[in-house]
């Protein structure tokens, strides 16, 4: 199985995990697509846009001394844009409706970021 099948199973076991989600990309950490089930159309712009908050994310943590950086949300009126890191290389994004349960979400996803990162 290559890199590539592991990480689109990974994607499969959080959507069957967490019915409501909207979708999820698995990106490297440079804006590439790597991985996902959005629309063919979006997976571009959304994996530039995913690794540009974890990018942001991760100088924040540093210039505050937060430590390693995690992950982070964006919330709008209807749904959220949860972005984690998936080990240096990559990032996990998650497009959630307003309703999520975001600590089942959270326990989840991390889960499968940290897969993410042994894979890639």
């Amino acid at each position: 199985m290559t890199d590539v099948e592991r990480v689109q199973q990974a994607i499969k076991a959080l959507r069957s995990s967490m019915r409501d989600i909207a979708g999820v990309m698995v990106a490297s950490s440079d804006g590439l697509t790597l991985a996902h089930d959005i629309d063919e159309k979006e997976a571009p712009r959304t994996a530039a846009m995913a690794a540009t908050t974890v990018g942001l994310g991760r100088r924040t943590v540093d210039v505050f001394g937060h430590g390693t950086f995690q992950e982070t949300i964006t919330r709008g009126t209807d749904g959220y844009l949860i972005v984690y890191s998936a080990g240096p290389k990559a990032v996990l994004a998650v497009l959630a409706p307003s309703k999520a349960n975001l600590g089942l979400l959270h326990h989840e996803a991390r889960r499968v970021a940290a897969h993410i990162a042994t894979v890639i």
